[in-house]
């Protein structure tokens, strides 16, 4: 296994360092993905680096695959509606603060817009 050292000011790497796109252009064709860990071993400061191969699915989407796909694009679009309609922003925000510490309320405003514009685009589509 390869020893790393790392540069003056870089403790640690943690994530995906590069991706392959989805159009293939510009860039890797395979994933690196860094991860560090800190234990109570020997060697407390642990580096690891992976490559993955880009992957072809294998199997064909499904309908269900599909109408999920669409739901999530519908309601992320209206969220971003929502949030820049400056007729609703002000009344968003104090119904926000109103349920934000309450057992089982949105701790983000963007979340809670969310599960408003969810909970209209199930009523709509059953």
């Amino acid at each position: 296994m390869a020893h790393v050292e790392w540069s003056a000011g870089i403790d640690s790497v943690s994530g995906a360092l590069s991706k392959p796109s989805k159009s293939g252009q510009h860039s890797c064709a395979k994933m690196l993905l860094g991860t560090h860990r800190v234990a109570a071993t020997t060697n407390n400061s642990c580096n690891r680096l992976y490559l993955r191969r880009k992957v072809q699915r294998s199997t064909p989407v499904t309908q269900d695959e599909t109408n999920r796909r669409l739901r999530f694009s519908a309601v992320s679009r209206a969220v971003n509606t929502r949030m820049h309609d400056l007729n609703k922003i002000s009344a968003d925000q104090a119904a926000f603060i109103a349920q934000k510490d309450t057992p089982g309320g949105k701790k983000t405003m963007r979340s809670y817009i969310w599960s408003l514009e969810l909970a209209a685009y199930d009523e709509n589509h059953e």
